[in-house]
């Protein structure tokens, strides 16, 4: 074999390698990714029930009801639908009525977000992407035009 022959062997299994591992990579996360949905997407059935997403929006206002064992149910929505959502656990000390919220979870059968997670804005100014997009499509949005370049820029750090 030439030396350009060898030269082009490892080359090709080289890059074989590279793509076995590409390959073994990418399975792997495909089940630890998880999507962001907007009460309206999940209202319009496009969530099938038991899929693994994230929900964000503002929290209905006199919706949260604070159950026994640090159970709490509430709705979340984005000013065209509402998802209720059933948590159990401890809320972060931000979590109030009209605030912004990101739940992660599955969607049940009956339609009840039941989330392991939720999330809470840390302070007036920041908005995640997701939510401020959901929230300015449907005319919900509450800052001003000229913070919101502010809010999307704190939420890609």
């Amino acid at each position: 074999m030439t030396r350009k022959g060898r030269r082009l062997v490892v080359i090709g299994t080289a890059g074989a390698v590279l793509a076995g591992a590409l390959g073994l990579a990418l399975n792997a996360m495909r089940d630890t990714i998880v999507f962001f949905r907007a009460p309206s997407e999940v209202a319009a059935a496009t969530v099938p029930p038991g899929k693994r997403f994230r929900l964000g929006g503002l929290v209905d206002a006199n919706s949260v009801k604070r159950g026994p064992d640090q159970t709490v149910e509430f709705s979340v929505g984005d000013g065209a639908s509402s998802v209720p959502v059933r948590y159990r656990g401890l809320l972060p000390d931000l979590f109030r009525e009209g605030q912004g919220v990101v739940t992660e979870g599955t969607l049940s059968t009956s339609g009840v977000f039941v989330a392991d997670t939720v999330l809470a804005r840390h302070d007036e100014s920041y908005m995640p992407r997701e939510v401020a997009d959901a929230l300015k499509s449907q005319g919900r949005w509450k800052g001003s035009e000229a913070a919101a370049p502010a809010q999307l820029r704190q939420a890609t750090q």
